[in-house]
């Protein structure tokens, strides 16, 4: 990796006691962390770090839609390094080693600090597109956590199965607080506002740590996080519905397409399901049943790839979530959100999500916020044509939008709510924007 390279000459650990750097300073220490290195950076957003080497376009790999317009550049301190771990699955700068950070400390601060966690499976940088160049272009200093286990075979990783997803709870605690106190150290007052932000899995996160440590946050916003309940429908029992239906939807057999409806597939992504079978259901159905429930497949790791149905015994596509055993449902119960969310929360999911279907996520978890009497703490926004990953708007211009200038306008507008006690526009489905609307950068809620 190009990183370890680039900062030879300014990374340093910081003087042993010293607990605040000067401004200037191109590194500092981070509490808690194994192993830090820093550097200043004329350009902290991707447009600079793609050229120093300071993120790994790997990690936001199809996440992006061709035509996004880079902010400006911005000025600041980088900061990379790893809490102790004993998991290796990140490779980030040849370190092999989980929980790694990093840390953006822009040179003209707003006060702010956004954390976050990466989708899916993937590693810190992953949301340095959609999150941290929005966030650094506001003035927003920015941390971000692989989760402490990234790749798919997290399920290595802990003692327990759930073990693997818990440790992401924890993980972005301890990125926080150890995030506000370089902030307080480097510019020499603490965060004023610090907000959680993610997509997916990320999104998740901010889901369960506005629920469970809201100490930590003024509010976040997530893009359609994955959905974990004790009960149907959760994340364990979407995919295996479209792995039974889409190959015989795909061979044209009479009622696939209905079952795929009914499983929640929205009408009007078909054609987007076989990227989806190919690249997503299969494997996100895999990895997180082995996490959770390991006994299904018995010694095999995460199952066969694309066993067709009722072929062999642990076959993937034959799982049904509310027949396995009550430990199972007790896994889950530990890893699971309520709704009882205690910080402002805006929630987006595009209606054309073909990973985890609206009706089966987002919806669900509005509701369940709104029997928690916490409705007047969020908002959720249905975003027509929305889709998953915004990679995917190249080749379906004319099909789906992206989601990130979506997720930038939700976060504007949760600034303003939570700072200035201006409320967002009410819950609503956002309409399918004018002809000629740049959908790749603008968004109205």
């Amino acid at each position: 990796m190009l990183l370890a390279a680039t900062l030879g000459s300014t990374a340093a650990s910081a003087a042993p006691g010293s607990d605040r750097p000067a401004r200037s300073s191109c590194t500092a220490r981070v509490p808690g962390a194994e192993h830090v290195i820093g550097a200043c950076l004329a350009d902290l957003t991707t447009t600079g770090t793609k050229l120093t080497g300071h993120t790994e376009p790997i990690d936001w790999l199809g996440l992006e839609a061709p035509g996004t317009v880079a902010p400006s550049a911005v000025k600041g301190v980088q900061l990379d390094g790893y809490f102790p771990d004993t998991s290796t699955s990140n490779t980030n700068h040849n370190w092999n080693h989980d929980s790694q950070f990093v840390i953006r400390l822009p040179e003209k601060w707003n006060g702010g600090l956004v954390v976050a966690g990466p989708p899916g499976l993937r590693r810190q940088y992953a949301n340095d597109p959609m999150i941290s160049d929005r966030a650094l272009a506001r003035g927003f200093a920015y941390a971000a956590t692989d989760k402490g286990n990234t790749g798919s075979k997290i399920y290595q990783d802990g003692v327990r199965p759930g073990d693997a997803i818990a440790e992401w709870h924890e993980r972005v605690a301890e990125l926080t607080v150890a995030a506000e106190k370089v902030a307080a150290r480097h510019y020499g007052r603490r965060p004023t506002t610090t907000y959680m932000a993610g997509a997916s899995a990320g999104g998740y996160l901010v889901r369960w740590q506005l629920e469970n440590n809201p100490g930590l946050f003024t509010g976040g916003v997530e893009l359609h996080g994955l959905l974990l309940t004790p009960d149907s429908p959760n994340v364990l029992d979407t995919a295996p519905a479209a792995l039974r239906a889409y190959p015989r939807y795909r061979d044209h057999v009479p009622g696939a397409y209905e079952e795929m409806l009914a499983a929640g597939y929205p009408k009007g992504s078909e054609s987007t399901w076989e990227f989806h079978y190919q690249n997503l259901w299969d494997s996100l159905q895999r990895t997180m049943r082995e996490e959770i429930d390991p006994g299904y497949d018995g010694p095999k790791e995460a199952g066969t790839p694309f066993c067709p149905a009722n072929t062999i015994k642990g076959c993937d596509t034959d799982y049904v979530y509310a027949d396995r055993p009550a430990s199972v449902h007790r896994t889950v119960a530990r890893l699971s959100l309520t709704g009882n969310v205690k910080r402002p929360l805006i929630t987006l999911q595009g209606t054309l999500d073909a990973l985890l279907p609206i009706t089966r996520s987002g919806d669900v978890y509005t509701r369940m916020i709104d029997d928690s009497g916490r409705g007047r703490m969020h908002r959720y926004y249905r975003v027509t044509d929305g889709t998953h990953a915004d990679g995917l708007y190249r080749g379906h211009e004319d099909l789906v939008r992206p989601m990130a200038p979506c997720f930038a306008t939700a976060f504007d507008a949760l600034s303003a709510w939570t700072t200035r006690g201006t409320p967002p526009p009410p819950s609503r489905t956002v309409p399918k924007p004018a002809a000629g609307t740049d959908v790749v950068n603008t968004c109205s809620l």
